[in-house]
């Protein structure tokens, strides 16, 4: 018997009948998958790409970030289709049409991926901790060892219950950067227009750059594999023609939500970064920049407070450890996926974060824990992301175009064109961002 994806997860959530219920009610039983992929889509190395795009080139990269979470809207929709349909994730799927040494590849290259993920949250959460306590960054990196215990915690609730937490942790910050941003009194007229992509985009060097940097903190593979396996979390008549098509439906619309609300919060940041620090001749190139300027009157003038700053550092705070909680599922499903081996989720958190951990340290007693130094480590985790991501992609648009895999829900030819052209262009924009980082 093939095993499950994430089997303690899988349809694990009882869902109404294609033949009864209203939508309203379908769409809060598919609900939840979309919130712990959303989550990805809003860790710090977005943070960083969209404050600093803001406070440099005000609100014109808002197209980019708009033209970012479309193209992961269509990625999201092919990695729900594998899961409803096809009932596995991309790992598992992938597996079953390689050779031992391609799983063997594939895993270490994936593997990388998702500790670079990890390392972002990492950063992240001992930042917040040194933002809101004063606690050495040192101290902070290894405090998030602990956070396993909060995972487990989360995991012993249930994936309904770690749905519902995680969509409360977006609804925080979300609202926490709505209130700063409303208080900051963006120009609307200049924000729509930034919401249109000029040819200047792609003329301008520094900012082709920072714009490959937020199309490349957008997209990344574990949220890919994550979703091919969360779509499977949902339990129904799958010998049901009408109950997968409606399971897919719904699953679409879980997804296309929760990414229109990680567009509006990276939107908010951006909209930050750009109303308070365009013309106050402050280089944003660090979180601590960003703290600082809220409660700077010389930066912001009469909207600096405490308030500002420590709400800021407390909306990272909750990105960061709710991260640690998708980082978990994505690494089993991939190590379960590509090498049939399965550890308790407590087992593989710690794995993850030691191996995380010994490049931060590394870097850390070679030049000194500053922040400048460990946030750098974000931009270069989004090389390992690049370097994954066409692995992760071109599988997946492949397989999701197998007629025998997918039966009617095959892509159409238009859709496996539009899947390759994205995919390519994707990955030679994250080639040009690996060689200005480089």
């Amino acid at each position: 018997m093939e095993k499950k994806s994430l089997e303690e997860i899988n349809e694990s959530v009882k869902v109404p009948s294609v033949y009864e219920a209203s939508f309203f009610q379908k769409f809060l039983a598919y609900s939840g998958p979309g919130a712990l992929v959303a989550v990805g889509y809003m860790d710090p190395g977005n943070w960083l790409t969209s404050l600093s795009g803001g406070s440099e080139y005000r609100y014109e990269l808002l197209s980019v970030l708009l033209m970012s979470i479309i193209v992961a809207m269509f990625m999201q929709i092919l990695s729900i289709k594998l899961g409803v349909v096809a009932r596995q994730d991309l790992a598992q799927a992938i597996s079953a049409k390689i050779p031992k040494i391609g799983r063997y590849t594939l895993w270490i290259i994936n593997e990388l991926a998702m500790v670079a993920t990890d390392m972002t949250g990492v950063i992240g959460t001992a930042v917040a901790l040194k933002l809101l306590f004063g606690l050495p960054l040192l101290y902070g990196v290894l405090l998030t060892i602990l956070d396993v215990l909060i995972v487990l915690l989360f995991l012993r609730f249930g994936i309904r219950r770690i749905e519902f937490i995680v969509l409360l942790a977006i609804l925080t910050v979300g609202v926490i950067f709505g209130i700063e941003v409303f208080r900051a009194h963006p120009n609307t007229a200049s924000i729509m227009n930034g919401l249109l992509p000029t040819n200047d985009l792609w003329q301008n060097h520094k900012k082709l750059v920072i714009s490959l940097g937020i199309m490349g903190a957008t997209i990344m593979p574990h949220n890919i594999y994550l979703h091919s396996s969360l779509a499977q979390s949902r339990r129904y008549d799958h010998n049901d023609p009408a109950q997968v098509d409606e399971a897919l439906r719904f699953a679409k619309w879980d997804s296309n939500v929760h990414l229109i609300a990680a567009f509006f919060i990276n939107a908010l940041l951006l909209i930050l970064g750009g109303t308070l620090f365009f013309h106050a001749n402050s280089q944003l190139t660090n979180f601590e920049d960003v703290f600082n300027g809220l409660n700077n009157s010389h930066i912001v003038g009469t909207l600096a407070s405490p308030i500002m700053s420590g709400l800021f550092a407390f909306a990272l705070l909750i990105t960061g450890l709710i991260s640690s909680i998708t980082s978990t599922l994505s690494g089993q499903i991939v190590m379960e996926g590509y090498l049939n081996i399965r550890l308790p989720l407590w087992q593989r958190r710690l794995l993850t974060r030691f191996v995380t951990l010994i490049p931060i340290l590394f870097i850390g007693f070679a030049v000194g824990f500053n922040e400048q130094d460990f946030e750098n480590m974000i931009v270069y985790a989004q090389i390992a992301l690049s370097i994954a991501l066409p692995f992760t992609l071109f599988p997946m648009i492949f397989l999701t175009s197998n007629k025998k895999l997918m039966g009617k829900h095959v892509n159409s030819k238009l859709t496996l064109i539009v899947g390759i052209v994205l995919t390519t262009i994707i990955t030679l924009l994250n080639l040009r961002l690996i060689s200005s980082i480089v």
